[in-house]
């Protein structure tokens, strides 16, 4: 008996292999990464489980394509931050913006822990973020701009702001799945203006 074919392949607008990476994407969406299985996802596609290994060498690079297609999904729903403001107001919106990414994203890939291959296939895969630069170099760049306008010192070490700011987002959100993956992260009030009042003020008595 020939597999059957998804319904939404019928109309011959997406390739199996596309349809297959959404199906995945939408079950990490709605239930993350924890105990996804090869049967789960051929059952959302509406094929049979023997159709997904003719498309994917295995299923570490399905999951892999479709963590990414994932974090692109949350990065297009929450949207970029704003950058026209002043200093202070956009270090604050990409803060805000890379807490909401953090959130978003970090349960899938808290669930695939245990799972090294998964990870390799993911970081082979360019960044899913920032048209490929990633959340550290996306600030490091703007903060570069805004140090040729001399609204940032030009000894400040960019690179090094940016891994603050960004470990800060892991901190805050990691430790706590790591300890209950299905708990609730949220943002203490008054989070994001400390973190952007010591970057921009530093921590040396004036």
């Amino acid at each position: 008996m020939a597999p059957r074919r998804a319904a939404a392949l019928r109309d011959g607008d997406v390739s199996l292999r596309d349809h297959l990476i959404a199906a995945a994407t939408r079950l990490i969406g709605e239930r993350g990464t924890a105990g996804l299985t090869v049967r789960d996802i051929a059952r959302a596609a509406d094929v049979a489980v023997g159709v997904l290994y003719n498309h994917f060498a295995d299923k570490e690079e399905l999951l892999a394509l479709a963590l990414h297609e994932h974090v692109r999904a949350v990065e297009r729903r929450i949207g970029r931050p704003a950058a026209d403001g002043t200093l202070a107001d956009n270090l604050h919106a990409f803060v805000t913006h890379a807490l909401a990414v953090h959130v978003a994203i970090m349960p899938a890939f808290a669930g695939l822990m245990g799972q090294p291959d998964v990870f390799a296939r993911f970081d082979a895969l360019p960044n899913p973020m920032a048209d490929g630069r990633g959340l550290h170099v996306a600030l490091a760049d703007y903060l570069r701009s805004e140090q040729e306008k001399g609204r940032v010192a030009a000894d400040a070490d960019l690179d090094a702001v940016a891994t603050l700011v960004v470990g800060a987002c892991h901190e805050l959100v990691l430790p706590r799945l790591y300890r209950s993956p299905a708990s609730a992260v949220e943002v203490p009030p008054g989070h994001v203006e400390a973190l952007v009042a010591t970057v921009l003020n530093g921590i040396v008595p004036r």
